[in-house]
């Protein structure tokens, strides 16, 4: 992971409507019309921060058939553990130079027309 990479992670669970989502659903899987009323926000609102926490790995989301057919979506938190130590942070800058120099030996050998 480098430093941006880390960087989206973070801030992924720094958001405080995003910590409210994840404190309710710390308590277990949830049903979206229910998380939405117990955090008091829209559903479409709160489709846009389960997006990024699913997409930064906090939560996971699937569909379930309801006793009348209608396909409910819940989300369910994952495991996590956020530990940023001062390693973590020059490991994630490091990888991040390095990627830096690869993408500029990278252009210096692209043919040129």
């Amino acid at each position: 992971m480098n430093s941006i990479e880390l960087g989206a992670w973070l801030a992924a669970v720094a958001n405080p409507q995003r910590m409210r989502i994840l404190a309710e659903l710390a308590m277990g899987q949830q049903h979206v019309s229910e998380l939405a009323r117990r955090v008091e926000m829209s559903r479409a609102l709160l489709y846009m921060h389960l997006a990024k926490l699913e997409e930064s790995g906090f939560v996971t989301g699937h569909h379930e058939l309801s006793s009348d057919g209608k396909a409910l979506k819940f989300f369910e938190i994952v495991p996590f553990r956020v530990t940023v130590t001062p390693a973590l942070l020059a490991k994630a800058v490091k990888q991040s130079q390095r990627e830096a120099s690869n993408d500029s030996v990278e252009k210096s050998v692209e043919p040129h027309p």
